[in-house]
């Protein structure tokens, strides 16, 4: 069985997608895989950050002969194992990590204390009601201990529905 490295397309329509795998050479491209080694994103701004690659699962494949496709080649020498983009990737992972993470909301300021009301230990004067005074207050409010009297129907319709019967 030839096993070829390749990249398997998955996402959407404008939206691609490619994951690294190892496959056997008669299986379609997006067919079924042996062993996926890796993942490379062309829509991600940095280029160094697009390929992310297991270097040890790769090298293992090489070394029982497996054979990467052109493009994949390319990947490999870049960012596999003895790569020649190491850091640069490693500090393009770092800066698109950093742009996902929210920042942390700021803490919440705490309220200032309510003054405590003054209290004074003699009391406020109190003011004499004088007659004129409550008088002006009944007069404002209506008395409630009164009682209502009851209310009744006019009588003249009364009158007026016992004739329509």
């Amino acid at each position: 069985m030839s096993v070829r490295i390749r990249m398997k397309k998955l996402g959407r329509k404008h939206r691609p997608y490619f994951r690294i795998c190892a496959m056997d050479i008669r299986r379609p491209r997006d067919g079924r895989v042996l062993e996926e080694l890796g993942t490379y994103d062309p829509m991600i701004p940095d280029t160094d950050a697009r390929a992310v690659l297991n270097g040890e699962r790769i090298a293992h494949w090489l070394s029982v002969g497996a054979q990467p496709s052109d493009k994949v080649r390319v990947l490999i020498k870049k960012y596999g194992e003895n790569g020649t983009h190491l850091p640069a990737q490693q500090a393009a992972l770092d800066r698109l990590a950093q742009s996902r993470r929210r920042p942390e909301p700021p803490a919440p300021i705490p309220k200032a204390p309510k003054p405590a009301p003054a209290t004074e230990e003699t009391p406020a004067p109190v003011a004499e009601k004088t007659p004129v005074a409550v008088a002006e207050k009944t007069a404002e409010q209506p008395v409630e201990d009164s009682p209502k009297p009851a209310e009744e129907k006019p009588r003249e319709e009364a009158s007026t529905t016992e004739q329509e019967s």
